[in-house]
């Protein structure tokens, strides 16, 4: 009988164990299943210009929201329009705004969503030349346009002096990509020449008269550094981060200005009280003294009505600490924060959105 209950007692017990058992595992498997509830991932993609400041945002984002997982691809703002309008991305990116025909095209509206601003630098590799170079607007038109060839012409030494110009082909080099840098860039070359204007124009891909070309920022620095005598126009955290000079421009009020944070904030002084309500402004050749005149905003774009709550959510959150507590790492990259009394409009303009 006393045999009979043990073995009675070691069965109940093996059935509470394999019980207990149980339970701890369906709480663990619920627990792993909430966890993997909570990681949100978004997919953006988009222009190269802010993409070292995007890439320390998401990095430091992280840490505030680990389920938070944010990964950006650099493939340049045509292509980074395309998949937003595609919806193939949760969120696009672009210096160049988007035209109507192109918001027209999308299933739904797009907000354009300023970040920061850049300058677009013009960046030379000439190793013998020490001291700042200048470049005039028509004559670095002229550069582009493939009049003027070598670095000894006759009007690159007029401005320049003090300069032991070499006698040295000039090779310019421009985007291959659909690029918000080539709009701003050649933004300010129409505006600069009536002839670049008919012959060229402006845009995020243009029909080049001379030149070789380098995918990205990061393509046309490389390039740059590369090519003795070369010429091109990148983002100007790339120019610093790889150690090339870059020029002096002339503005309208006819000043060689440095591009620099202030110089760039000084652009955007100019035009915020005249900004439209939807944010797509160029500053290119914007007004007052000290502007540098080959800069931009650059934009986030999303769709106002989010499909997917939770990923939407977590989307406007980011965008939201990027525009406030995430400006504080701009400066350190090169690009200029965002001018403070423009912070509540695109603020507002997230409240706008909805799931």
């Amino acid at each position: 009988m006393i045999k009979k209950q043990k073995a009675v007692s070691a069965i109940q017990w093996a059935r509470c164990l394999a019980l207990t058992v149980g339970v701890v595992l369906l709480i663990s498997s619920l627990g792993c299943s909430r966890d993997r509830q909570a990681t949100i991932s978004l997919q953006g993609a988009g222009a190269t210009f802010p993409y070292p400041l995007y890439s320390k945002w998401m990095s430091e984002y992280q840490r505030l929201k680990p389920n938070v997982r944010i990964d950006y691809q650099s493939i340049g703002s045509g292509a980074g329009i395309r998949q937003i309008r595609e919806r193939v991305v949760d969120f696009g990116a672009s210096d160049a705004p988007m035209t109507d025909q192109d918001l027209n095209a999308a299933p739904g509206k797009i907000l354009h969503i300023p970040t920061v601003i850049g300058a677009v630098v013009v960046t030379y590799n000439l190793p013998s030349v020490n001291g700042e170079l200048k470049l005039e607007r028509a004559t670095l038109a002229g550069i582009f346009l493939g009049e003027i060839t070598k670095w000894n012409d006759a009007k690159l030494r007029a401005i320049n002096s003090t300069l032991a110009l070499p006698d040295t082909a000039i090779v310019v080099v421009h985007r291959t990509d659909g690029s918000g840098t080539t709009n701003i860039f050649t933004d300010f070359l129409s505006r600069s020449s009536p002839l670049w204007q008919q012959r060229a124009g402006k845009g995020t891909s243009v029909n080049w008269p001379v030149g070789i070309g380098g995918k990205g920022n990061e393509g046309v620095t490389g390039q740059v550094k590369q090519l003795p005598g070369a010429i091109g126009y990148v983002e100007l955290a790339y120019a610093e981060q790889n150690k090339l000079p870059y020029a002096l421009i002339e503005n309208p009020a006819g000043e060689f200005i440095k591009p620099s944070i202030g110089s760039t904030t000084a652009a955007a002084a100019g035009i915020i009280s005249a900004m439209p309500e939807d944010f797509r402004v160029s500053l290119v050749n914007a007004p007052g003294r000290g502007a540098y005149p080959i800069a931009g905003f650059t934009y986030i774009l999303i769709y106002q009505n989010q499909a997917h709550t939770a990923k939407g959510r977590a989307l406007v959150e980011f965008l939201q600490w990027a525009i406030r507590e995430g400006q504080e790492y701009a400066s350190a990259i090169l690009y200029a924060p965002l001018p403070i009394e423009l912070v509540p409009r695109v603020y507002n303009k997230l409240r706008t959105i909805t799931y």
